[in-house]
């Protein structure tokens, strides 16, 4: 069966059912029943309405959805910026749910790595210094064979005293992904990653996303609404109304495109 070509809202039914060759996925990261509801009583509103996905090691995952339907907010809780209603977020062995704010802070910035449309770069740090971020606040040294290949594979290496003001968007993004891989983390996620670059700089920085995955077994996941930078994915995850919609894997823009009009994106 063609990816996308008989999709219904019960989960599972657009997957074209690929698993790895070992038959046996290890997990990076895992929700469970996640349920987030903002607001009380009649105004009760559920963005997330019992969740249950896997993301498995090594792969780059795609969410989306329609507006509203909840892929955001699935991202924000996996990666311990927001706070479930209930259910829980596995990161390995690590149940994030119930961890306090210090433990969490911890975690996202020793285990996760972030990429984020408005870069979020400090405007006063060098480019290297941005880059670099993490480590110091976490008092951990570099590898410097490791930050040598990310300098040399995003092609900052003549960018690295510059501040941000002195780079182009595509410069900008490239740095913050440099900083998101820079620790190793056991995944990325990436936050409409090409929203704010041109196309070209934006297929430079999904390109260098899908390398981290095949060439340094990187777990990736990334919220979009664009079919191209999706298509860049190993699988995407579909969202509607809060609820896991389907799936696809080895996605083509075309393909979910077609996914996107039949739950009214």
């Amino acid at each position: 069966m063609e990816p996308g070509s008989d999709m219904s809202l019960q989960t599972g039914e657009l997957a074209a059912g690929r698993l790895p060759q070992d038959g046996m996925p290890r997990t990076a990261i895992r929700a469970h029943e996640l349920r987030k509801v903002y607001g009380q009583g009649d105004t009760a509103v559920a963005a997330l309405d019992g969740v249950s996905v896997d993301f498995a090691v090594g792969n780059f995952t795609a969410i989306m959805g329609p507006s509203g339907s909840g892929k955001s907010t699935l991202m924000h809780c996996l990666a311990g910026l927001d706070t479930p209603t209930s259910g829980q977020v596995l990161l390995g062995e690590t149940e994030l749910t119930q961890l306090p704010d210090a433990a969490l802070t911890k975690i996202r910035r020793d285990r996760i790595g972030f990429v984020f449309q408005s870069f979020n770069l400090l405007p006063m740090l060098s480019a290297k210094d941005n880059i670099l971020l993490p480590l110091e606040l976490g008092s951990r040294k570099p590898d410097q064979q490791w930050l040598a290949t990310l300098v040399d594979v995003l092609g900052l290496a003549d960018r690295l005293t510059h501040r941000p003001s002195e780079l182009s968007g595509g410069q900008q993004q490239r740095v913050a992904v440099a900083r998101a891989l820079v620790g190793r983390p056991e995944v990325v996620f990436a936050d409409e990653p090409t929203g704010n670059l041109d196309s070209r700089s934006g297929a430079e920085v999904l390109g260098f996303l899908r390398r981290s995955v095949r060439e340094f077994g990187q777990t990736v996941v990334m919220v979009t609404h664009d079919p191209l930078a999706a298509s860049y994915a190993d699988r995407v995850v579909m969202l509607a109304d809060g609820k896991l919609a389907g799936e696809l894997y080895d996605p083509k823009p075309e393909t979910v495109l077609d996914a996107l009009r039949q739950l009214g994106a």
